[in-house]
């Protein structure tokens, strides 16, 4: 694909702005057909003014309000409201959509972009959380292309590139330990949200931020490892690595293990999900071999990172398992940043969610979207 005309969901948020930055590097390779935004009307506006996408969407109605006020008379369509979302994603004009949405409202977007042949780059992990038995059935049945735009699985991904399927004996994520790996146990209950807020790292939005500090966002990736190479749950596991420079490695059955690194940098694998199967030159970040390094390893502290221990468990159980931790996560996470309970209680109101929401019926989109429903509603329910 020489030329791509791109939906990006997500606009404003810290992947949308990178994959708008290497657009700005690459225009001869791009047309902006569509972008997307929750309420940040003012960033948008300015994407809009230098991109002149066909059509742009904001969420948040006061925000719409300020955004057409700021544009005047514009050639782009400006619509509000997330449910027109699935109208930008199966546009005839669009031949690939990055989806970098926050949370299990990026399930539908990729189901529908799939669904109508479009290239898909996934900056979205809970639409494989939540969905991924439905999606890669879908993908089967149209032939469809998802790839991956998160480090880990990018790392995954570009260690994996012409290795046949059963050589791997595992695929090891890496995780930095986020801002509490060395914080004292029994301080746990005591951290607050502007502690956790502050990624040693990479600089993130508040929701993912916080899954990081709780190593959740390191169980979501495993479930979204799992859908996006067909791996079994067994072969799955996560590793510490504070320095953050090697993003995930593959062993294989002979023993070798292959690894991808560079510095912490998002837009090496946004690029790459753009240019795949092809490397595009760049300036960004390199290691330098020329300085003297220590990367370190350790093994995951499941009683730090319970979070993490209940990701797991749901991706051994299936069905419905992963979207309840997802939905329940969600909510207990909105509940710590709004300092309406303690950090500690982000994992105990998962973990009760998971108990309390059951169901072995048939997968179906109509059933996950239920079942998300509830988890939320018990999430916010529970008391402790």
């Amino acid at each position: 694909m020489n030329h791509q005309r791109i939906c990006i969901l997500g606009s404003t948020g810290s992947i949308g702005t990178q994959t708008l930055e290497i657009i700005r590097r690459n225009p001869e390779k791009f047309s902006v057909i569509s972008l997307s935004a929750y309420r940040n009307w003012e960033l948008l506006a300015q994407q809009i003014e230098e991109f002149q996408p066909e059509k742009a969407l904001i969420r948040d109605a006061q925000a719409f309000i300020k955004l057409k006020e700021r544009l005047g008379s514009t050639k782009t369509e400006v619509i509000c409201g997330f449910e027109h979302c699935v109208d930008l994603v199966v546009d005839d004009h669009v031949d690939v959509v990055l989806n970098a949405l926050v949370g299990a409202s990026g399930f539908i977007p990729t189901y529908k972009a799939i669904q109508h042949g479009k290239k898909v780059a996934l900056a979205n992990k809970e639409s494989l959380v939540t969905g991924g038995e439905i999606i890669t059935q879908l993908l089967d049945e149209v032939n469809g292309l998802l790839l991956p735009v998160d480090s880990e699985h990018s790392a995954l991904f570009q260690c994996l590139q012409g290795e046949p399927t059963d050589s791997v004996e595992k695929l090891i994520l890496t995780a930095s330990g986020g801002p509490f790996r060395d914080f004292p146990l029994d301080k746990f209950a005591s951290i607050t949200v502007e502690q956790a807020l502050k990624h040693p790292n990479w600089d993130m939005g508040a929701k993912i931020t916080i899954d990081s500090s709780t190593m959740m966002n390191k169980g979501l990736e495993l479930i979204e490892a799992q859908w996006l190479f067909r791996i079994s749950p067994e072969k799955l596991d996560a590793v510490i690595h504070p320095q953050s420079m090697i993003h995930s490695m593959v062993t294989f059955v002979d023993g070798s293990t292959k690894a991808q690194l560079g510095p912490p940098d998002m837009m090496v694998p946004i690029q790459y999900a753009l240019s795949h199967p092809d490397r595009w030159e760049s300036e960004f970040p390199r290691v330098d071999w020329t300085k003297a390094q220590q990367w370190e390893f350790r093994p995951v502290d499941y009683n730090r990172y319970p979070c993490l221990q209940l990701a797991k468990a749901s991706m051994l159980e299936g069905g419905y398992a992963p979207t309840v931790l997802n939905a329940s996560n969600e909510i207990a996470v909105e509940r710590f940043l709004n300092k309406e309970i303690p950090y500690i209680h982000i994992a105990k109101i998962v973990e009760k969610s998971l108990e309390k929401v059951q169901s072995s019926e048939k997968m179906s989109v109509d059933r996950i979207l239920a079942i998300d429903e509830e988890s939320r509603k018990i999430a916010r329910s529970i008391q402790l």
